[in-house]
């Protein structure tokens, strides 16, 4: 049996069914942003792709996590 998804990762679903882009475009986007802190990205994806602030948030911190390896 597998484990259900938790975390960041749970939100990805909704979020390539509401804005129609994969995860890993989005990933994309954010590590090609001059935009470092949390924060920062979380308002860009919200002014610049319309994305709501929890689905921003969930991208943002799960890309970061990735990025440094934890």
């Amino acid at each position: 049996m597998t484990e259900p998804v938790k975390g960041p990762a749970s939100y990805f679903p909704s979020i390539e069914k509401k804005y129609g882009r994969p995860i890993a475009e989005w990933k994309t986007l954010i590590r090609a942003s001059p935009l470092t802190r949390h924060m920062e990205l979380v308002s860009w994806l919200k002014t610049e792709h319309g994305l709501g602030h929890g689905h921003a948030n969930a991208l943002v911190a799960h890309t970061l996590a990735e990025d440094a390896g934890v």
